[in-house]
């Protein structure tokens, strides 16, 4: 587990797993323990995410806090200089850029802290968290419960018939299930 006192040691935390497994409470829980310990700390969003709130980085069962939307990860390197703590909600929409940004940052000595889905709808890994995963200090994989039979869950099941990749949602359009579930519904022809 990381320390959280190592105030002056950069190091790329990531929180991964599917929707609604908590990954954005635990961001949000991280980066409240930073304030109260009196750390400089930002937080960033995608500027596409506008679920709950343009601006606030906001969890499934609305805890938030304040964050900065930004388009790209180059605008979290021109943002991120003057902090001790940064986070970084829904990492999979960033292009491939945040994975240099983060290695750069805790190279300064800045302590990243990055959520998002490891997997996307098809369950196949998505955009920058596996290369983040890789080169991450720590890696913590938080799970939801499997809607269908109540099993831990990693997949984000997509309900819509949508086919692109980014499909914002919530419960109306994902549910989360488990392995067994998922692959019964790939054998039935239903993905």
């Amino acid at each position: 587990m990381f320390l959280e006192n190592s105030k002056n040691t950069g190091r790329i935390e990531v929180i991964c797993g599917s929707m609604f497994s908590g990954k954005t409470e635990e961001l949000i829980r991280r980066m409240r323990r930073a304030v109260f310990a009196n750390l400089k700390t930002a937080i960033f969003k995608p500027a596409i995410d506008v679920r709950y709130s343009d601006s606030d980085v906001v969890s499934h069962d609305a805890h938030a806090i304040r964050s900065t939307p930004v388009a790209s990860s180059d605008d979290i390197r021109r943002m991120a200089s003057d902090v001790e703590v940064v986070g970084i909600d829904e990492a999979q929409f960033f292009d491939e850029g945040i994975i240099d940004v983060a290695r750069e940052l805790a190279g300064k000595g800045i302590r990243v802290i990055v959520a998002g889905l490891d997997m996307d709808y098809l369950g196949k890994p998505f955009g920058p968290i596996p290369s983040l995963m890789a080169i991450a200090d720590d890696v913590l994989k938080v799970h939801a419960i499997c809607v269908r039979c109540g099993d831990l869950a990693q997949f984000s099941h997509r309900l819509s018939r949508s086919e692109n990749l980014v499909e914002l949602g919530e419960k109306d359009i994902y549910e989360p299930i488990c392995r067994h579930c998922y692959n019964k519904l790939l054998e039935e022809g239903k993905l």
